[in-house]
């Protein structure tokens, strides 16, 4: 076992990992247990009772975060030259269409989001082998394929992100910053929480929600008491 650092143990000291928080009082906890430099990340991870297999379990959605994730995000916006204008004026990072296309079967992916219109679709499944497993591939069900560019950009920009339940049935998001206060923080997972749990499917039986954990980037995960955040079954 290695040996924890004067940080991580300092960290560890500040709570029990065996016990469940508030989330209000996790929210204040996180900040104090993070000793890193730079500005860490705060990640919430809900374990769901789906069967990601199962298509009816599939869970996938969006969520505005109040306050945003505190990160930079860079936007691509792959149009006609009727939509550039409005994508440049919304703010995109990158708006084009052949000459980015070709700059990422180059290998080019510098990117967090791409925006495009439903009429390019037919021309961005060439590279969908390439943006798929870099969660970019456009997506009417997270409006990313809309006929609305300007209103697109600028939700991504606000700090709208969209999530998808992975092969274990979590869920995991950034929800922001550790500069950001304790209130911002649990403001952004509330609403990161209840948008999960509008999704629960109908045809579950069961236990919808298991857990929650919130952690910085480097941080010991905090077990939330899922009874405070209203989703107890």
């Amino acid at each position: 076992m290695s040996k924890l650092t004067k940080n991580q143990q300092a960290s560890i000291a500040k709570f029990d990992t065996k016990n469940q928080y508030k989330l209000a009082d996790a929210c204040e906890l996180v900040k104090d247990i993070t000793f890193t430099k730079f500005d860490s990340s705060v990640e919430l991870s809900v374990r769901l009772g789906v069967d990601p297999r199962k298509a009816n379990q599939m869970i996938r959605g969006v969520v505005t975060l109040p306050h945003g994730t505190g990160k930079v995000t860079r936007v691509l916006v792959l149009c006609t030259p009727d939509k550039e204008s409005e994508a440049n004026e919304a703010g995109a990072d990158f708006v084009g269409l052949d000459d980015y296309i070709e700059k990422i079967k180059g290998g080019w992916t510098d990117v967090d989001v791409i925006i495009c219109t439903p009429s390019v679709m037919a021309k961005i499944g060439a590279i969908g082998r390439i943006l798929g497993p870099r969660g970019l591939m456009p997506n009417p069900k997270t409006g990313t394929v809309t006929m609305e560019i300007g209103k697109a950009v600028k939700e991504v920009k606000a700090g709208k992100i969209d999530f998808k339940v992975d092969k274990q049935g979590i869920v995991h998001a950034a929800i922001g910053k550790v500069s950001f206060s304790a209130e911002q923080i649990n403001d952004n997972a509330t609403e990161f929480i209840k948008a999960v749990v509008k999704l629960k499917p109908q045809a579950l039986k069961g236990t919808y929600v298991k857990s929650i954990f919130l952690c910085s980037t480097m941080s010991a995960g905090i077990n939330i008491d899922i009874k405070t955040v209203g989703v107890a079954e």
